[in-house]
């Protein structure tokens, strides 16, 4: 059976922290799928369309070169139930600090419950990556700040044309 990893969240805009997660999540499975959350009350800087290029583009050269097939789609229903529709076995989650731990452990702990056959796995973020978060890069990038070393090159040059209008 193939081990499937669902490894959800907004991406807006895909980080260094993402693509550090990305890198050890490859390793860990045979196939991961990168889930954009779409929320309807949300008003994300990049589009759905846009950052799922964006995702593909970063990201499945990664699992390419681990010999991981990769897949990227979106959800708009519970994390742990569009994991259950992808046959994700695995969730992944990315920790930076203990605070992302304490939320996080409240999350799996529900999921859990709600899905048996979905585990959590966590990878804690290198520490050159710890800092980053998109909210800091959108705002640094809103005002007109270099993010060239907390995101890739592809993002970098797409948050400069965004901002620039």
């Amino acid at each position: 059976m193939p081990r499937i990893a669902f490894y959800p969240g907004s991406f807006d805009p895909v980080t260094n922290g993402h693509v550090d997660v990305v890198r050890h999540a490859v390793n860990l499975c045979d196939k991961l799928i990168v889930a954009i959350g779409v929320h309807p009350g949300k008003k994300p800087l990049f589009s759905t369309d846009e950052r799922l290029k964006i995702v593909k583009d970063v990201f499945a050269p990664i699992a390419a070169r681990a010999k991981c097939a990769f897949d990227c789609t979106t959800y708009a229903n519970l994390t742990v139930t569009a994991a259950q529709q992808n046959n994700a076995t695995l969730m992944i989650r990315g920790l930076r600090d203990s605070t992302d731990l304490d939320y996080e452990m409240q999350i799996a702990g529900m999921n859990e419950t709600m899905a048996p056959d979905v585990h959590t796995v966590f990878i804690p973020a290198s520490a050159h990556v710890r800092p980053i978060t998109a909210t800091l890069v959108r705002q640094i990038a809103g005002m007109g700040g270099d993010v060239a070393a907390f995101v890739p090159p592809l993002v970098a040059t797409q948050l400069k044309a965004k901002f620039a209008h």
